[in-house]
């Protein structure tokens, strides 16, 4: 069954990085996170529909392939 507009929505993704503490720092102002052990963490976003959650699920991947890209450039530069 669809959620109807006025239910909410909830995303939980879990990822694992060897740079996990940097990719949440990442996403201080993006979204809830929290550590679940070292190297990974568990990112909850939700949203008053399916439509927004979307929306912020992209704004999140976003982010996040950014600051892995930008971990990657600093790494190789080492």
């Amino acid at each position: 069954m669809a959620p109807r507009k006025s239910e909410s929505s909830r995303l939980v993704l879990r990822l694992t990085h060897e740079d996990a503490d940097a990719l949440a720092a990442s996403l201080t102002t993006e979204a809830e996170f929290s550590d679940i052990n070292k190297g990974t963490i568990e990112v909850t976003e939700r949203a008053p529909s399916m439509v927004d959650l979307r929306a912020r699920w992209n704004t999140l991947m976003r982010g996040l392939i950014a600051s892995e890209q930008v971990l990657g450039i600093a790494e190789g530069s080492k």
